[in-house]
């Protein structure tokens, strides 16, 4: 019980903005014609937040298989980074070691990255409870906008600018804390010239931002030991 307790009030932040975030998207993909249970089911299995939003305007837009699944490796490919650091942390996690693993948002590695759990708790159970709890509440969220969405008539237009809007936030709060932006310059102007080459050579605007994230993925790759080197030393 004092695993849970412990927990709970760690993961109170997160439950804040996950209900606000799982509700935007809960009324998002009601009000766009889909089933309240639709909601429920994707954020039990997928439980991916800028995932979920990116699901609803592919589905509205004509499914194509080939840039769903790239669009969504991309969009999350930043979980094969930050899950690789998991992997000591969750290595004697026996029985919960799957969940943690699929359960892993950036919220719950925040988390779990800067955590010190007291000597008298069982570490294990105290991130078990966080994972799920930020799961669960997620899931609520979802649930309580989808049922909204179903019930009220209301304007939703720019909803689905909810992760964009919060991308934002946590773009210019990253770079006011870090003095070099190198990965940041770097998806602005990869992102900004494919946007132009698309749109003004290749006539193919639809397909910049898979290019783009693919070249940004790529050059991130090449240049992270010299990135991660730069950030070591303006910490020192």
């Amino acid at each position: 019980m004092e695993n849970f307790k412990y927990a709970f009030i760690k993961v109170i932040p997160v439950m804040i903005g996950y209900l606000f975030l799982g509700a935007g998207f809960g009324i998002l993909l009601t009000t766009n014609g889909y089933n309240f249970l639709w909601a429920i089911l994707m954020c039990l299995i997928i439980f991916a937040g800028s995932g979920q939003y990116l699901a609803v305007g592919l589905f509205l837009s004509g499914f194509n298989i080939l840039n769903t699944i790239i669009l969504t490796f991309l969009v999350n490919a930043r979980h094969i980074f930050y899950g690789i650091s998991m992997f000591p942390k969750f290595k004697n996690m026996g029985f919960y070691k799957p969940y943690m693993i699929f359960s892993l948002t950036d919220e719950t590695y925040s988390l779990l990255c800067t955590l010190e759990v007291p000597g008298e708790l069982d570490q294990t159970k105290v991130y078990f409870h966080i994972a799920w709890l930020n799961h669960f509440y997620w899931i609520l969220g979802g649930f309580f906008g989808a049922i909204l969405g179903e019930v009220l008539t209301i304007n939703t237009e720019g909803l689905s600018f909810i992760m964009t809007a919060l991308f934002v936030t946590l773009l210019t709060e990253q770079w006011l804390k870090s003095k070099k932006n190198i990965p940041l310059l770097i998806g602005f102007l990869v992102t900004l010239i494919c946007l132009i080459l698309f749109k003004y050579v290749f006539i193919n605007v639809d397909l910049f931002l898979i290019f783009s994230m693919l070249i940004i993925f790529v050059l991130l790759t090449i240049f992270r030991k010299n990135i991660e080197k730069g950030d070591q030393n303006e910490f020192k």
